[in-house]
């Protein structure tokens, strides 16, 4: 298996390695300078020099033969350009103190101050620079924010009924979050805008009352509203909020992507500033409409990202004529005008805004409070978060790349675009790596204007970048481009000391074509070509007048040779990363491996012997369950398992014959199983059971268990003789576990069970006789302590009476 990664890696880099190229197989002077390190000689006629017939036109500046070649070339006709860098604005960072102010400034990168001096925060301006293909160049980038920057901050916000309690807050807290925002910086504006939703169904009720109010004391909807453009005036931001009245809509999301557009293209309406840092506070307790959103309303067309404002600049124009902005748009237009975008939304919105934020460059989220109470707050914070990070960022394409590194602040130097933890006046270098990876096919493309910028500011490095794609000799009117040339037989340019035929004709020097001695058929690659489908040349090699000249390869020991340049003597099989294995074991012949004596396989990595593969035992080789391979045994898989073991000896995953001999055991030896006897006769005749005392398995036999219908467990095992005969041996006695007496164990568990009975009744027994002896004892007890008092009722009578007739005379 790493023998075949070795090849495919090996197969892998030694394209890779053709598809670059060398220096000396390039043809012409801007194929030369656009390979790394490569340089060209322009010299007229053939090159040659003393000690070589011939040498290449291309060749490394660190070749062996560099300086040999230099001089039979001669300075004038060397074509080795580098990389050129010019400085041409470098102004110096502002110092603290500088204010900067209003003014105009002179452009992009350059903010103008009351006192008529530049702000500069990055440095060095602009730069003009000449490179070559892959040879990158690194230059410093220094950065240092301004002390009392102007602040451009616009509060934009939403006005429908839920946010009525957080218009109060904003309002009460305008003269606050002016004079804090004075404390980051003396040159600070406010503004403030509105927004609610587009004013179609259903989005907004269309109802005639319901326009005119949507809820209780609410004003009619609208799609944006600049309330206030910039200002220093901040008694005017907090009148403004405080009249600006709520308004309504039906479904949850709110217009806010129209508002931020608007809010960001229309810079005359707002008054942003060319040179401040702007902010803008999106406000909002409630999702956002995107684009697509607006077909749910008949609004089709797509968002231009234009200003739409009205005369006045108050009212956006386009709400119910356009769809809402996308996301990139949003992105497009804050990367395009360096904006800040702060979202400022409650706990419930945190997380859809703060993956928002992720999508829109330069922008952050923060939590607000239930009724925004905590706004001024909100800002300043999110304000030290912006202005405490400087990030790198620039608008080249393809196949320019730039790379970044930066020490920030004294740490070690680390590929970053980002540095945190900064203040006002903290210093940060960066080291910009540029590289063209390629030259673009368009001649037009070769020059462009780069410029790196930090997020959120105007300010900008401009580079001015030129590529180094061709030499002057290939450019007409320049010395050594000769049109129609002798030197070309009349048939192509002569430039830079080699020729570029026109079409129709091929050669070094123009000499093959349709209307040249060589006669008709000689512009035929097809005599270059090994197969109808194969490369010119294999493709190392070109064609030339129908025959292939190889490349050369810098390694003097490497040779591309054969009539299509098929053959080479570096691509064949590695092992160990040596070529064939190294000279001992083979060499490289025509891209395969021809093997010394004693050595095979398509790298010469095995020994040509089965000495290691015949297995002492039997003398078999692999066992006969492998083949030999590499002087080692690969054995083989089958459908009852894999042989293993040095020599394909073992099998442990593999079924075996305990299986099939099963039931000719339990006959033979135990007169059960599922063979009667006449049955055992006619099917057991491969072997005969021998009965031992204990079965015991040795070297080359299985064991084999089983359990028969009474669970009792019989083991044996089996083997073969020299003539592969099965050999079984049968433990003659049976491991049955110990007869159960069901009976008693019945009989047990009813008397266990009658017996706890008993215990429990008899144990209730004697409590509930111990608790009314208690309870006799207490009565007994109060009894006694009883006390009768006796008295005489005074209308108390007795039963009977004795009378006296006084009639009665004894008589």
């Amino acid at each position: 298996m790493m023998q075949c990664l070795r090849v495919v890696l090996f197969v892998i880099f030694g394209t890779l390695a053709w598809a670059s190229q060398d220096c000396k197989n390039k043809i012409s002077c801007s194929d030369c300078i656009q390979t790394p390190n490569c340089m060209w000689c322009g010299k007229s006629g053939n090159f040659t020099d003393a000690d070589e017939k011939y040498l290449s036109r291309c060749i490394k500046r660190t070749d062996e033969v560099a300086s040999r070649w230099r001089a039979a070339c001669g300075a004038d006709s060397i074509n080795e350009p580098g990389n050129y860098f010019e400085m041409v604005d470098d102004f110096e960072l502002t110092q603290a103190g500088v204010l900067a102010g209003s003014g105009s400034g002179s452009g992009i990168g350059i903010g103008g101050s009351e006192s008529g001096e530049a702000v500069v925060q990055i440095k060095p301006q602009r730069v003009t620079m000449k490179l070559r293909v892959q040879e990158a160049y690194s230059m410093q980038v220094t950065f240092r924010q301004a002390e009392d920057y102007p602040v451009d901050l616009y509060y934009l916000m939403d006005l429908s009924k839920s946010m009525e309690d957080d218009k109060e807050s904003l309002s009460k807290l305008g003269a606050q979050l002016a004079e804090e925002m004075q404390k980051i910086t003396k040159n600070f504006k406010l503004g403030f805008g509105s927004f609610v939703d587009k004013v179609v169904m259903p989005y907004v009720s269309t109802v005639p009352e319901r326009l005119q109010a949507p809820c209780t004391n609410c004003a009619s909807p609208y799609g944006f509203r600049n309330a206030l453009p910039l200002t220093t005036n901040a008694e005017a931001f907090a009148r403004e909020v405080q009249d600006a009245p709520v308004s309504g809509n039906l479904d949850a999301p709110e217009g806010g992507f129209d508002a931020i557009m608007q809010a960001i293209v229309c810079q005359k309406h707002i008054n942003w500033r060319q040179e401040a840092r702007r902010l803008l506070v999106f406000s909002t307790d409630a999702g956002f409409h995107y684009a697509g959103d607006g077909k749910l309303g008949g609004i089709v067309k797509p968002n231009d990202g234009e200003c739409h404002m009205d005369l006045k600049g108050e009212y956006y124009t386009h709400s119910t004529l356009q769809d809402y902005p996308s996301v990139s748009q949003i992105n497009q237009v804050t990367k395009e005008h360096k904006m800040n975008l702060i979202f400022a939304v409650t706990e419930e919105q945190s997380s859809v805004y703060s993956r928002l934020s992720q999508m829109i460059e330069g922008s952050s989220q923060g939590e607000l409070t239930a009724n925004s109470s905590n706004v001024v707050e909100l800002v300043k914070r999110e304000y030290n978060k912006i202005t405490s990070k400087v990030e790198l960022k620039d608008n080249a394409t393809a196949p320019v790349f730039i790379r970044y590194f930066s020490k920030c602040k004294g740490s070690t130097e680390k590929e970053t675009s980002v540095c945190q933890g900064l203040r006002v006046g903290d210093q940060v270098e960066f080291r910009a790596e540029i590289t063209v990876e390629k030259c673009p096919a368009d001649r037009k493309d070769w020059h462009q204007v780069i410029g790196i910028y930090p997020v959120g500011l105007r300010e900008n490095l401009t580079i001015e970048l030129d590529m180094l794609c061709d030499c002057l000799c290939e450019r007409p009117g320049n010395e050594g481009y000769i049109s129609g040339a002798e030197e070309c037989n009349l048939h192509g340019t002569y430039q830079c000391g080699v020729c570029k035929c026109d079409q129709g004709f091929l050669g070094s020097n123009c000499e093959c074509g349709t209307n040249t001695p060589r006669g008709t058929g000689s512009l035929d690659d097809s005599s270059c070509r090994e197969t109808n489908s194969s490369a010119i040349c294999s493709g190392r090699g070109t064609c030339t007048c129908g025959e292939c000249k190889c490349n050369e390869r810098d390694e003097p020991d490497e040779v591309v040779d054969g009539k299509f340049c098929e053959c080479t003597n570096f691509l064949c099989n590695r092992f160990n990363g040596l070529l064939c294995s190294g000279p001992d074991h083979g060499e490289c012949v025509c891209n395969d491996c021809k093997c010394k004596p004693g050595w095979t396989g398509e790298a010469c990595n095995c020994e040509d012997s089965i000495e290691n593969c015949i297995n002492p035992a039997n003398g078999e080789i692999c066992s006969n369950q492998g083949e030999c391979e590499c002087n080692q045994c690969k054995c083989f898989e089958n459908a009852d398992g894999r042989y293993s073991g040095k020599w394909c000896e073992d099998c442990p995953t593999c079924k075996g014959k305990c299986v099939p001999y099963k039931a000719c055991v339990q006959c033979q030896v135990f007169e059960t199983g599922e063979f009667t006897p006449e049955e055992c006769i006619a099917n057991c005749t491969l072997f005969n059971a021998t009965r031992v005392p204990e079965a015991v398995e040795e070297e080359g036999e299985r064991l084999c268990s089983f359990f028969d219908e009474n669970d009792c467990r019989f083991k044996f095992v089996y083997g073969y003789d020299e003539n592969k005969e099965p050999i079984v041996r049968v433990q003659q006695t049976l491991e049955c576990p110990p007869k159960l007496d069901i009976l008693g164990i019945v009989l047990g568990v009813i008397g266990a069970i009658v017996a706890v009975g008993l215990a429990l009744l008899l144990m209730w027994k004697v409590l509930t006789t111990i608790h009314d002896k208690r309870e006799f004892a207490r009565f007994e007890k109060e009894r006694m302590m009883a006390r009768w008092d006796t008295g005489e009722n005074p209308i108390y009578k007795q039963a009977t009476s004795t009378f006296k007739n006084p009639m009665y005379g004894g008589k």
